[in-house]
């Protein structure tokens, strides 16, 4: 995903650089600190959007706004995944090591039920929501959960779209479109650390976890097929747009008729 920008001196006698010197394992703390934190906002966001004294139906908005602002404030850091599918995902593509991935899903579900704990503080224990049948979440689940990581994939690891002002919007609303579209029916989770939050506060049933389980791992995976398909080696998309695009020279331009019409 993005890599971290921070800058670095080269200057080894100053003393700030002893202290800013980063090594991987100062890196991968730094990340996880980063994850831990957008997902405790987002699975808190949620709870309490959700719950009885939260924003009712504007609540997907809510829920997308906060992972929007978190992914922008944490994007250049760690990749602003904030849920196992798309780390996964990112793992699938080369975006991240196996340590890596691993060290993010422990810190997202840590974050997601610490968090899960605070909503119950706050608001007390959840009404278990009435959701449809297994095989209707899990199809809902999987399909937005597979979107969410697709987007995710194109909008922070794809050179093309490298540097763009507009991915935490897209990744935010993702998730907003998607509670939207099927909230009432599958409880519009599409992330497995916000799931074991849900079970947490006792929103979702712990008899129904395999769902996301499953949902997560297949929308990841799924993700990552399609990114790897859509997106090939980019010097053989070079060597092809190339040979599209570019034209041979006339022969009107070459030798000595490019050279009389040189001053």
């Amino acid at each position: 995903m993005r890599i971290d920008q921070t800058p670095h001196t080269n200057n080894a006698l100053d003393p700030a650089h002893r202290l800013t010197r980063h090594t991987p394992d100062s890196l991968l703390a730094r990340q996880l600190t980063v994850e831990f934190i957008g997902t405790f906002i987002l699975v808190l966001t949620i709870g309490l959007a959700t719950s009885s004294k939260g924003a009712g139906e504007l609540a997907p908005l809510a829920i997308g706004s906060a992972l929007m602002v978190m992914v922008f404030a944490g994007g250049h850091i760690s990749g602003a995944h904030y849920n196992p599918a798309v780390s996964f995902a990112a793992l699938l593509t080369g975006k991240l090591r196996r340590r890596q991935t691993v060290s993010y899903v422990l810190t997202q579900l840590a974050a997601g039920a610490l968090a899960a704990l605070l909503v119950r503080a706050l608001v007390g224990p959840a009404t278990p929501a009435v959701l449809a049948s297994d095989w209707k979440i899990l199809v809902g689940e999987l399909i937005f959960t597979l979107a969410l990581a697709f987007v995710v994939l194109n909008v922070t690891s794809n050179q093309a779209t490298e540097g763009n002002s507009f991915y935490g919007l897209a990744i935010g609303f993702t998730v907003a479109t998607g509670v939207f579209a099927v909230g009432k029916t599958t409880g519009g989770v599409f992330n497995l650390a916000a799931a074991l939050g849900g079970s947490v506060t006792g929103a979702l049933t712990w008899s129904r976890s395999w769902i996301y389980v499953v949902a997560s791992l297949l929308g990841g995976a799924g993700a990552a097929v399609l990114f790897a398909y859509l997106h090939p080696s980019l010097p053989e998309v070079d060597r092809r747009l190339l040979s599209e695009v570019q034209s041979p020279v006339p022969d009107s331009l070459r030798g000595g008729a490019l050279q009389r019409n040189m001053p």
